[in-house]
């Protein structure tokens, strides 16, 4: 009798989650093809009011992706050439693209080390009469300590913008993330907790004057047809992707909590010399990515693709030390810690559909790995 081989595990299994919602999806989708109505219409509309409810927000404005989303942000707060907008070093690209793409400059500040989000104790340094903002992400699903960087917010006068895009239905003390600050920026690529068929992204605010200037700005700066009164862009969330978006919002609370689960029995069962995640008092994790941190990062990757595992590094070249970003005339070991979870971090499967026996060859994987090295690397 043949051993059963057993499939390779992805990062995250996107064709099991639309196995599940095959059905409803198909059926919303055949509404808007039926519809006529493919951009701003119901669906859209429909998004936004139940979006904008579940992050607790008073407003909601669907577009087209979540870098857009940011540089909304940052022109609806007018910020522009001249200015400067702190953020953290250690997050995607796009976070401080959207601060260059509106002509200010990315000021860095280095991360807390348990967290991997931005250090409050490091961010009043930072600041100048050129300072207009802050960008704080809540990175793979875990809240930032909001309580420490609104205080500074509003003693320097400061605007935040809260980098979601990892991180729908994260809870800040009681609060959602992205109804905290001025402004809250959300990604729905695919592979994010709430994924759309495609690109797409949305705003929120609580404040009436940005969402209605985010209103304008996405569509070419225009709220009557043919009449502008701001330099905008086109970013628009298709009838599509918002239907998509309905039906998986839907079911975002029941995944968020199997992304759990998965992540308590990586905690639990992997070895505990391993830094595993934090998560601080008051500050959710929704678990984007699960990541440990270790020495010997690229050694256990390679044991884990060997037995048909993926996993990934985000992210292995801080932003400050990023070519596109040596204009701002950084040099190595400027943020330390940032640099140092660069070097160890390593991201390991989650999903909501994984089962116990992908998990449990993942977990068994990782535990013979260190036990076949005399536990050398504890």
């Amino acid at each position: 009798m043949k051993e059963e081989i057993m499939q390779p595990i992805p990062m995250v299994d996107l064709q099991a989650e639309l196995n599940l919602l095959r059905t409803p999806i198909l059926e919303i989708m055949t509404e808007v093809l039926d519809s006529g109505n493919y951009v701003l219409g119901e669906k859209g509309e429909m998004f936004e009011k139940l979006a904008a409810d579940y992050v607790g927000a008073n407003y909601a404005l669907g577009v087209a992706n979540g870098t857009d989303a940011l540089v909304l942000a940052l022109k609806a707060l007018n910020i522009g050439p001249k200015d400067e907008v702190i953020t953290t070093p250690f997050t995607f690209f796009a976070t401080a693209e959207a601060i260059a793409e509106v002509g200010a400059s990315p000021v860095f500040v280095d991360i807390e080390a348990d967290t991997y989000n931005l250090d409050p104790a490091q961010i009043e340094a930072a600041i100048t009469p050129k300072t207009k903002a802050i960008i704080v992400v809540h990175l793979y699903g875990r809240a930032a300590n909001m309580k420490e960087i609104m205080f500074l917010a509003e003693k320097y006068n400061l605007r935040v913008i809260e980098d979601a895009c990892q991180a729908i239905g994260t809870e800040f003390e009681g609060k959602r993330v992205g109804a905290i600050g001025d402004i809250g920026c959300f990604s729905f690529f695919p592979s994010k907790n709430l994924g759309a068929l495609g690109d797409a992204g949305l705003v929120t605010t609580n404040k009436k004057t940005l969402y209605e200037t985010m209103l304008k700005l996405r569509n070419h700066g225009s709220d009557k047809k043919y009449h502008h009164s701001l330099i905008g862009m086109n970013s628009r969330l298709d009838e599509m992707q918002a239907a998509i978006l309905l039906v998986k919002l839907y079911y975002l609370d029941i995944f968020l909590d199997k992304r759990k689960e998965v992540a308590r029995r990586y905690t639990k069962n992997l070895p505990g010399f391993l830094l595993k995640p934090n998560v601080p008092s008051g500050r959710e994790h929704t678990f984007h990515q699960y990541c440990i941190e270790l020495d010997n990062r690229d050694k256990l990757a390679a044991e884990l693709a060997r037995n048909h595992i993926a996993s990934a590094v985000y992210y292995p070249v801080p932003l400050h030390l990023q070519e596109a970003f040596r204009y701002l005339n950084y040099k190595k070991g400027a943020f330390p810690v940032a640099e140092q979870a660069a070097n160890r971090i390593l991201a390991l499967p989650i999903y909501p559909m994984m089962t116990s026996q992908q998990q449990g060859l993942i977990i068994s994987t990782i535990n013979r790995f260190f036990e076949g090295k005399g536990n050398e690397e504890k």
